[in-house]
C-alpha cells in the first residue's frame, strides 16, 4: 500500500535530490523492465533500446542519466526499497504510476505539495495523520494543513 508523508521530513533514509540519487546509483537492470519500459514510454515519450540507450523525441539516443526527474523518481520507488524518496520531484502525470506501484508492495513517499491524484477513487495513508484516504477530497482535507 502506498504511504505518504506531508511536508518536511527527517529521517535517515529520505532522499531529497532524487535525479543525483538516481544518478548515482541505478542499476542497468532496472531500465529494462516490462513496469520502467511503460513508465519511460508513458512520461518521457522515449523508448528503451536497452539498458545503456533510451531513444527520445527531443534528444535522439541518449543515457539513462538523461531521463526527467520524475521517471527517475519513480523508477527509484519501484526498484529500492531501502530509501523515502521526495516524490515532489514528480509531477501529476506521475501520480497514477505511484499508486500503481503502491498497489503490489509497501511504498513510503515524501510530498512537499498536494499531488493530484485524479477522481478515480484510490488507496493511501496519510502518515502525519494514520488515516486511509479513497479521494482526492478526503486527502485534500487530511493533507492540506501540512503542505
Amino acid at each position: 500500500m502506498l504511504s505518504v508523508f506531508f511536508g518536511e521530513m527527517q529521517n535517515d533514509r529520505y532522499i531529497y535530490n532524487t535525479s543525483v540519487y538516481f544518478n548515482n546509483t541505478y542499476k542497468d537492470n532496472w531500465i529494462t523492465r516490462p513496469l520502467s519500459r511503460e513508465i519511460i514510454k508513458a512520461v518521457d515519450k522515449s523508448e528503451v533500446i536497452d539498458e545503456k540507450t533510451i531513444l527520445s523525441p527531443v534528444f535522439g539516443n541518449m543515457s539513462p542519466r538523461k531521463l526527467s526527474g520524475g521517471v527517475k523518481t519513480l523508477l527509484l520507488i519501484a526498484n529500492d526499497k531501502s530509501k523515502i524518496f521526495n516524490a515532489s520531484t514528480c509531477g501529476d502525470n506521475c501520480a497514477k504510476w505511484i499508486l500503481k506501484i503502491g498497489e503490489d508492495k509497501k511504498v513510503v513517499i515524501n510530498l512537499l505539495h498536494l499531488m493530484d491524484f485524479g477522481k478515480e477513487e484510490f488507496k493511501l495513508k496519510v502518515l502525519n495523520t494514520g488515516k486511509i484516504v479513497k479521494n482526492m477530497g478526503d486527502l485534500v482535507d487530511e493533507a492540506g494543513e501540512f503542505v
